[in-house]
């Protein structure tokens, strides 16, 4: 029994094994030999449990031993105990190998038109026990919350034009296309150069939350000559492209946004697209903070989208 000068100690889990298997067997010389040990060990093991619960939990017979009603009710408790502890264990053998744990991910939304939808089965098959939490914002919030250890793992539109201690693995490149409402006289031609734009009304992503973006637009048209006349701004490439429905403005926006399927929206490639004005989706993270999961979904992501090459 505790005094008022003793604190609590935590129990050993080797005697709570020994209490469960010589419960179970009800004999101290099977229990020491599923034990793999001698029987004076296992007894002493025994003694010290009871000593420090304060209670007899077994009934010493010619026979064996039987439980004793303390015995019988502390047994519930403990087979839960030895079953949370291997529990923990896999939990943490599994952070540790990157094959359990949490993983949190920042994704932006264009990122969901065939990367996310490709990587996070294939990841949930290979590393079931990882449990992933997703969280869509922009890239530049998503660079800040990895830097505050709050995300692990980013997928990011790039060139970023901000300044990061995030390391950058880029994964897919692509190119501008015009995003047109179906009224618009342009959607009649099957090409288009970036300066027949040059007189429209543009839907323009804003600098300041979206500036990667905004930057390589308003480069490729000086590039074609001419600087575009903003009339909307937007965050994200979807509300851009809602602004386009909605027939406010044309929008230059990337290439994979095609799968965004609108009976308004007509899209066009550029035979001039320069490419000096590239984007693309990277995968961010930070190197010197990276935990095991994390590596994990990088070097699956790495697989399936290889470095891409310039074309």
């Amino acid at each position: 029994m505790l005094d008022g000068n003793d604190t609590a100690k935590p129990m050993d889990l080797r005697r709570i094994r020994h209490f469960v298997t010589l419960a179970e067997t009800l004999n101290f010389r099977r229990a020491a030999e599923r034990l793999h040990m001698a029987q004076p060990p296992l007894t002493v093991s025994i003694q010290k449990l009871e000593a420090e619960l304060g209670v007899k939990l077994f009934a010493r017979e010619s026979t064996g031993v039987t439980l004793t009603a303390s015995g019988r009710a502390v047994l519930v408790e403990a087979k839960n105990l030895l079953f949370h502890g291997s529990q923990l264990l896999e939990t943490a053998k599994g952070t540790l190998e990157g094959t359990g744990g949490i993983l949190q991910i920042g994704f932006v939304g264009s990122s969901t038109y065939g990367m996310l939808q490709k990587l996070l089965p294939l990841f949930r098959a290979e590393y079931p026990g990882v449990e992933l939490i997703l969280r869509e914002a922009t890239s530049v919030a998503i660079m800040q919350q990895l830097q505050d250890n709050a995300l692990d793992i980013g997928l990011v539109r790039v060139p970023l034009l901000q300044t990061s201690r995030a390391t950058l693995v880029q994964l897919e490149r692509d190119e501008y296309i015009a995003a047109l409402p179906r009224g618009n006289a342009l959607a009649g031609k099957r090409l288009l150069k970036l300066s027949d734009m040059a007189g429209e009304s543009f839907v323009m992503y804003a600098p300041d939350h979206a500036s990667g973006l905004h930057s390589t637009a308003m480069l490729a048209c000086q590039h074609a000559g001419f600087i575009p006349r903003v009339t909307q701004q937007a965050i994200q490439i979807q509300t851009v492209l809602a602004l386009v429905e909605s027939g406010l403005g044309v929008a230059l926006v990337p290439s994979v946004m095609q799968r965004y399927v609108s009976s308004k929206i007509v899209y066009r490639p550029f035979v001039d697209f320069p490419a000096a004005a590239s984007i693309g989706l990277a995968l961010a993270y930070m190197a010197e903070t990276e935990n095991p999961a994390a590596s994990r979904f990088r070097q699956l992501a790495s697989r399936e989208f290889p470095p891409a090459r310039p074309q």
